[in-house]
């Protein structure tokens, strides 16, 4: 009759614990704090930390801590946001260029509790403040840039098999026309082509050949421009070391970029509208000090700097360029040494095979070219500018002959981690414009956070004592459930990362009131049934087992609105699906399993059982 299987308890007891467990750090408050983070070039180290508690003590501001986290990270923790706009100010002239500061918001979960996984709910945008951006990808640019390299190619191409052509030329909008100079090296020159950009078709008219890129590939490309865009932004965000960003893509062509804890809006964009490409060049031979220092530097040969500020004289013509990589990854050499393993395109491939094949034993250099966009603000208005920044990233010995797979060696393990990552993401597919962008303080965000956990916490309360005085025992119970409903809705969110935003909020008042209709169907199904002269025990056992199957039905439904919201919704529909979805798993795990499983702790047992408390 009124029975629950043991096994069930068991259930529910590790359900609890692992909740309690994994919702406790969000009893721990975060600390404002100012994160610097190594570039190329800078270190983490016992001087700069000196440097910074100097530079904080000078400035007036009071600093909880000042430690490293990790290797490239120093982490200075203080008492207030106050505190910290102004310790943000000090640090970003103490710092230098060598090193990257932002706002950001520190852990004081214990270790043994982080060391086990836990770790507080992700706040959004909307609760600790910082920026919103909406970029509006140009992907015609990104066409438009990949057929100038395909143009670029076919030149190559030709020029390599001594092909002469009086021009090649985009033509419309997926064909590159090519005059020949003598209509009998047609069929050489389409073989060649062929060879180099397989998957392009070929059409010969006398001196005229028309290469066409199949309608597959133009989507892949302007597909592959935002999802290149968002790799790139997604590195340059981490190494600004902001806390938990948002960067997702937005319908065809939008990306939207969250970066939680940053008020400095002109910082921010610099960060994530830099342009960068990277190329690689042959060392030329000469004493490159002494080409600064007379200024004569040959004719062949371009003057650059690498990360030391120490001169090297590069070749003008680059060999492949980062748009021709396909993939880059940090691994081992043969020595077990750290490398760079990377892989090119054909054309790229190619290019590489016959340089290699002529200069082995030679350097060659890895350049990085930033293009970074400049704010300044005169006489109250937006100046844009962009400043140019080419840097000599590596320069190693080519071993041996290769072509569109090969090692880059003689670098230390950091180096070839970033040199990866650079290759990775060291430019962006397609020019981006900012269409949308707004700042939320963080005084705004305290704001909403007491006000989001002061909705809530009513909405529990005044519930819990309308039950407790409609339903008497059973509306205990049902408070018990809908506590246990909450612990379970913060520990799921707190283990895998989701973020709390303020609809979030609404979304866990939500799902109270569907945890709450679920035991007001399972209440008066156990009144209705009594009211029919059925025995107690056996009223509540149908009561639940009658009104499980509405409660499902109704959940169901919800659950396909909440989906619905997160697969469309983009902000803050996310946060508030998201919560609505975990809230009606765990509404429907606590009224129907929880609460009956309290229900016949308390009632089983008794042997005489005439009335329930209902």
């Amino acid at each position: 009759m009124l029975e629950f299987p043991r096994w069930k308890y068991f259930l529910i007891l590790i359900v609890l614990a692992v909740s309690a467990l994994y919702a406790l750090p969000n009893i721990y408050q975060k600390d404002p704090s100012v994160q610097i983070t190594a570039n190329r070039g800078g270190q983490i180290d016992d001087a700069l930390q000196e440097r910074v508690s100097k530079a904080l003590g000078e400035a007036g501001v009071t600093a909880k801590s000042v430690e490293k986290e990790g290797e490239n990270n120093l982490i200075v923790r203080l008492a207030s946001l106050d505190a910290q706009s102004r310790a943000n100010e000090v640090l970003r002239e103490t710092a230098g260029e060598n090193y990257t500061v932002a706002l950001n918001l520190a852990s004081t979960v214990p270790d043994w509790l982080a060391n086990l996984g836990g770790k507080p709910m992700v706040l959004g945008l909307d609760l600790v403040g910082g920026v919103h951006f909406a970029l509006q990808v140009d992907q015609k640019a990104a066409v438009d840039k990949r057929f100038e390299a395909f143009t670029e190619d076919v030149r190559t191409t030709l020029r390599d098999n001594r092909v002469s052509y009086r021009s090649v030329e985009r033509r419309g909008e997926s064909d590159i026309a090519i005059a020949l100079t003598n209509a009998a090296d047609a069929d050489k020159a389409r073989a060649a082509l062929a060879k180099a950009q397989p998957t392009f078709s070929y059409s010969v008219s006398g001196d005229r050949i028309t290469a066409t890129v199949p309608q597959a590939e133009m989507l892949q490309i302007a597909s592959g421009a935002i999802e290149q865009n968002l790799t790139t932004l997604r590195n340059r965000v981490n190494e600004l070391g902001v806390a938990e960003p948002i960067i997702q893509r937005q319908g065809e062509d939008r990306i939207v970029v969250e970066l939680p804890g940053v008020q400095d809006t002109a910082e921010a964009k610099r960060m994530i509208g830099a342009t960068a490409t990277l190329e690689y060049r042959a060392v030329v031979d000469g004493n490159a000090q002494d080409a600064v220092d007379t200024g004569r530097i040959p004719p062949e040969a371009k003057l650059y700097r690498d990360r030391r500020g120490m001169p090297v004289l590069l070749n003008k013509r680059t060999i492949v360029t980062g748009d021709q990589m396909v993939k880059a990854a940090t691994s081992t050499d043969q020595n077990g040494l750290p490398s760079v393993s990377v892989t090119l395109n054909s054309v790229g491939g190619q290019r590489m095979f016959d340089f290699t094949s002529a200069n082995v034993g030679k350097p060659m250099a890895v350049v990085y070219t930033e293009r970074i966009p400049q704010v300044t603000m005169v006489n109250g208005v937006e100046q844009r500018s962009f400043r140019v920044k080419e840097e000599v990233i590596s320069i190693a010995n080519i071993n041996g002959v290769f072509g569109k797979e090969f090692q880059t060696t003689g670098l230390e393990k950091t180096e070839a981690d970033g040199l990866a990552k650079l290759l990775r993401a060291g430019s962006l597919a397609a020019p981006m414009d900012f269409v949308e962008e707004y700042v939320i303080g963080p005084s705004l965000g305290k704001e909403n956070v007491d006000r989001g956990v002061k909705a809530v916490v009513f909405s529990f309360i005044f519930t819990l004592v309308f039950f407790a005085i409609y339903y008497r025992m059973f509306g205990v119970i049902t408070s018990v459930a809908l506590l246990f409903n909450l612990l379970i809705v913060v520990a799921v969110m707190s283990m895998f990362g989701a973020t709390m935003t303020l609809p979030g909020f609404a979304g866990l008042a939500l799902s109270v009131g569907l945890s709450v209709d679920a035991n007001v169907l399972i209440n008066e199904r156990i009144r209705e049934e009594l009211r029919l002269g059925m025995p107690a025990k056996k009223a509540i056992a149908e009561g639940y087992e009658r009104a499980s199957g509405t409660i499902l039905d109704a959940n169901l439904t919800g659950l396909i609105v909440g989906v619905a919201l997160y697969a469309f919704g983009t902000g803050p529909l996310k946060g508030f699906a998201l919560t609505m979805i975990i809230g009606i798993f765990a509404s429907m795990f606590t009224a129907i399993t929880v609460s009956r499983a309290l229900a016949t702790l308390i009632y089983a047992k008794r042997k005489k059982l005439n009335s329930v408390a209902i």
